[in-house]
């Protein structure tokens, strides 16, 4: 049970720092200033996450805030290389087919993607260890309710109709 909810923890830390650092490689050109309320620069949202989730002092967000600094440095060329892998297999699909450099893109895809997680896993690690037991807690918490409305709403999802006509 513990290793579920660790996954879990994992996998949402995963998808906050990754969605962070998409974004992050958006705004190359002049950026514009941030909205009220949230966090400087990168990392802002994450950081905003656990100010409201779990509650950090600012002590533990400047630490935060140093390790995403610090880490978006190797996870910006790997994003890079994902979009560009993207565009590549984009001319594949709008142009002529080619099933054997299709094939050698997506293992190249595949292998940055694992770079990638690898990278995650380790900050969002570095992060969990930064929280109290109780901030552990609340962060567990929040996950399972979060996992207890993802399972409920895929539950509810129709499947989509049948076409009609002939099979083929």
């Amino acid at each position: 049970m513990k290793s579920i909810r660790f996954r879990i923890l994992v996998a949402a830390l995963a998808v906050t720092l990754g969605g962070a650092l998409a974004k992050s490689q958006t705004a190359d050109a002049a950026a514009p200033p941030p909205h009220a309320g949230h966090g400087p620069g990168w990392g802002g949202h994450e950081l905003e996450f656990y100010s409201k989730v779990v509650g950090v002092s600012d002590e533990q967000k400047t630490q935060m805030k140093a390790v995403l600094q610090k880490e978006h440095a190797s996870m910006k060329p790997l994003m890079q290389q994902m979009r560009q892998l993207d565009q590549q297999l984009k001319q594949y699909e709008e142009g002529t087919y080619d099933a054997a450099k299709v094939q050698a893109l997506v293992a190249q895809q595949s292998q940055t993607l694992v770079q990638l997680k690898v990278n995650e896993a380790r900050v969002h690690s570095e992060l969990y260890q930064m929280l109290t037991s109780d901030q552990q807690s609340k962060l567990k918490e929040f996950e399972a309710n979060r996992e207890a409305r993802m399972q409920q709403r895929g539950g509810q999802i129709e499947a989509p109709p049948e076409p009609d006509g002939p099979q083929d």
